[in-house]
């Protein structure tokens, strides 16, 4: 049985479901949350900034990893850098990230 829905039902649903850019951008902005490597990194960015190999001895992961996921994220715009001297310190670009991190911990009860 086919239900037809109101017509401002329809209209909300066209303004609000997102389409073109902004799904694209969306889709792009949530694949920071569906790989493990990158959830754990930013999981330890919302607590301090560090540097690749800070990151890889702490989470016990190859350096390359590590590297490979912060270029990733930084293409996100998830993650910003700070240079000192040879080292490269990496941070949340956001803050929202570590909100939307504790969101979904909080969703799944924990």
């Amino acid at each position: 049985m086919k239900v037809l829905l109101d017509k401002r039902i329809q209209e909300l649903v066209g303004d609000y479901v997102p389409q073109g850019e902004v799904l694209d951008e969306l889709v792009c902005f949530f694949s920071i949350f569906s790989d493990y490597t990158r959830l754990r990194i930013v999981s330890a960015l919302s607590i301090s900034e560090m540097c690749v190999s800070d990151i890889s001895e702490l989470l016990k992961l190859n350096q390359t990893t590590v590297s490979h996921q912060l270029r990733l994220l930084k293409d996100l715009n998830a993650v910003k850098t700070k240079r000192q001297g040879k080292v490269i310190f990496y941070s949340l670009r956001n803050e929202s990230l570590s909100d939307i991190l504790l969101k979904g911990v909080e969703f799944l009860g924990y």
